[in-house]
């Protein structure tokens, strides 16, 4: 019984297979064409384009195109957020350091820093406590930067989600697919693959798709990770010279003390 079975599986999959390369090659577009089960017609890559592939992708087609805006709204947004000069701009460490050796910050100069990037809001916060010691500034530094982390890492989550049901989600349109096709040969039987060349191809243009968009919310996910990572490693490099920088200020200005006070 199992022979049977697997001799009439492999018969009917040959038979597919004929049909399907057979009507390709007379359309003169093998390896380049798709057939439409509800047409009942093949189209080409020059007729169809990706509006037909997506018609003859079916219903399972329609969460991969909804997790792609998604990917793609968010790589957008996250290229546009990280960009290091918004982030950590450039001279922005060594204008705080150059305030604070000098000594010229007032209220005004915190709040504007603050507001400038991620980095600033974060030798902000060490500027606020910069009175109260180094284990104070420590901790408020701390506090501010587990903040500014998170504010940098918005959207990657969901867009690791996508890179990970993104196949599945293909998966399940490929299972629809093969049961449109067996539901076509109880129909029709066994004796026309054009029936079943359909499911076929919903199958297979529900799995790519759910690749096509997979791979690179992977890429975009790791490369953002990496991007936010260096990100926090040069901010804990200018909090770093900040903080030595109000120590060195401290101690010139408690040298200072004794000589005023002997004037």
């Amino acid at each position: 019984m199992a022979r049977r079975v697997a001799r009439a599986t492999a018969a009917l999959v040959a038979r597919t297979v004929t049909a399907v390369t057979s009507r390709a090659a007379a359309t003169g577009r093998a390896g380049h064409g798709c057939y439409d089960r509800r047409k009942n017609q093949w189209f080409t890559r020059e007729s169809g384009r990706v509006l037909e592939l997506v018609k003859a992708g079916g219903w399972g087609m329609v969460p991969i195109i909804i997790s792609a805006v998604l990917v793609l709204g968010i790589v957008l947004e996250r290229f546009w957020t990280l960009r290091r000069k918004a982030v950590v701009p450039p001279t922005l460490g060594g204008e705080v350091r150059d305030w604070a050796a000098s000594r010229r910050l007032d209220a005004a100069h915190i709040d504007a820093l603050e507001k400038n990037s991620p980095l600033g809001s974060v030798l902000g916060a060490a500027l606020r406590v910069r009175h109260l010691g180094r284990d104070a500034v420590r901790d408020r530094v701390e506090d501010s930067g587990r903040h500014a982390m998170h504010s940098l890492e918005f959207g990657l989550t969901t867009l690791g989600t996508m890179a990970l049901i993104a196949p599945l989600l293909g998966l399940f349109g490929t299972v629809i697919g093969m049961i449109r096709m067996f539901l076509s040969i109880l129909e029709h039987g066994v004796g026309d693959a054009q029936y079943m060349a359909g499911g076929i191809g919903e199958a297979l243009i529900c799995t790519a798709a759910g690749l096509v968009v997979a791979v690179p919310a992977y890429i975009f996910h790791r490369m953002f990770r990496s991007r936010v990572h260096s990100y926090g490693i040069d901010m804990e490099r200018e909090v770093l010279a900040l903080m030595d920088t109000l120590d060195e200020t401290s101690h010139v200005a408690q040298a200072a003390a004794p000589r005023r006070a002997a004037r």
